[in-house]
């Protein structure tokens, strides 16, 4: 998205007068009391019936189903497409092969993240490439293909049952291996099944045809997958310190300040847009990280409070929320490389100073991820918002 913004503060549509996009699935959404909001240019869940922190709990301790047809899908056919990603694109595509899944980044030439997207390499001469919200028109401007948003739905089956619920609905999807992808048959249609996700727990996404969402959609709930919305989708990648464009990632920020210099490939043939910058960023040292806060209590830290060190103001969260895990506010911001793991510093919330810590990421370790014995395990787990 051109800046996507958290659950919290949703974005509206993308222009006057513009109509809000909805997913396949916002008859059942709407039928099922779901509290919807506006993100990205869309309308979509915020949460459930029985609310954000439940969902959240959901997902870490057993399985949640998340609808994210929000995301972008810009598909590129042919012998031209890897070459084209290649050179756009900041990592490095000669790392996989077909059947695997990607996180990379789209740079400016001032190497500021524009999109950070999860990239699928579906078979020999197919990519599927999904961006962020409402920078869907942004990424195809930058890479080509044809925009293909609207003809699916997605559905991330995420949480350490996510496989076991998966498997009593669409047992060949339960077995896709983490960051591997793979078109599978279900009910006589094609799913692109990706074990990819944004909750630090191992999961699954699957790229259905829009016409099949909501069977989709009811089997999983059936089998024990808790609904759940953008509030809990948003606690979850925070307490995994993922990072969200628009916050943590966007204009003037790279990703050496965002700590995801190992999705740069330095030194794959013919560059990559952005790399001058980077490569003069990281030989002169970066002036600032990311990096974690931890709040002193229960009181939720909100993207935009100030963050003073030593009484001097130091900048503001980028990102805030509640952890349910560890029962303590949470946030990201940036500060200077030199403030350790550890170091105090104060938030200034509504007037009141809170003496919270420096913290590393993620604030919650991610789960052991157990793919099949069948599948090797692929790249670490990524984004996608």
């Amino acid at each position: 998205m051109s800046n996507q913004t958290s659950p919290a503060t949703p974005a509206g549509p993308s222009g006057p007068g513009e109509r809000l996009r909805t997913s396949p699935l916002d008859r059942w959404h709407r039928d099922h009391g779901a509290r919807l909001v506006e993100f990205g240019g869309w309308e979509m869940p915020l949460e459930f019936e029985h609310g954000t922190l439940a969902e959240h709990m959901a997902c870490r301790q057993q399985a949640a189903v998340f609808d994210v047809s929000h995301l972008g899908t810009v598909r590129l056919v042919g012998g031209d497409a890897w070459p084209g990603l290649q050179a756009a694109l900041s990592n490095d595509l000669a790392k996989i092969a077909p059947g695997r899944a990607q996180y990379t980044h789209l740079l400016g030439e001032d190497g500021s993240v524009l999109d950070d997207i999860i990239l699928w390499w579906v078979s020999e001469t197919r990519f599927d490439v999904m961006p962020n919200a409402s920078n869907t028109s942004r990424v195809l401007a930058a890479i080509g293909g044809t925009d293909v948003t609207a003809d699916r739905a997605v559905l991330a089956v995420q949480g350490p049952q996510a496989r076991s619920v998966m498997a009593k609905v669409f047992p060949e999807a339960a077995l896709v291996g983490h960051f591997r992808v793979q078109e599978l048959i279900w009910r006589g249609m094609s799913v692109v099944v990706a074990g990819t996700g944004y909750t630090g727990e191992d999961g699954l996404e699957c790229a259905v045809l829009a016409e099949a969402a909501t069977a989709l959609w009811t089997e999983l709930v059936s089998a024990g997958a808790v609904p759940a919305g953008l509030g809990a989708r948003d606690t979850l990648r925070l307490e995994a310190g993922l990072p969200l464009h628009g916050h943590e990632l966007g204009p003037g920020i790279t990703s050496l300040e965002a700590g995801l210099g190992w999705v740069v490939a330095w030194d794959k043939p013919g560059g990559f847009t952005g790399r001058d910058a980077l490569l003069a960023q990281r030989q002169e040292g970066v002036g600032r990280l990311l990096r974690g806060v931890v709040g002193p209590g229960r009181q939720p830290l909100r993207a935009g409070y100030a963050v003073e060190v030593e009484g001097a103001t130091a900048g503001q969260l980028t990102s805030g929320n509640f952890s349910p895990v560890l029962g303590s506010g949470i946030g990201m911001c940036f500060l200077p490389p030199s403030l350790a793991v550890g170091s105090a510093l104060e938030i200034v919330a509504r007037g009141r100073s809170l003496e919270c810590r420096v913290s590393g990421l993620p604030f919650v370790p991610k789960a052991k991820l157990h793919p099949p014995a069948t599948a090797a395990a692929g790249a670490a787990p990524a984004r996608g918002a």
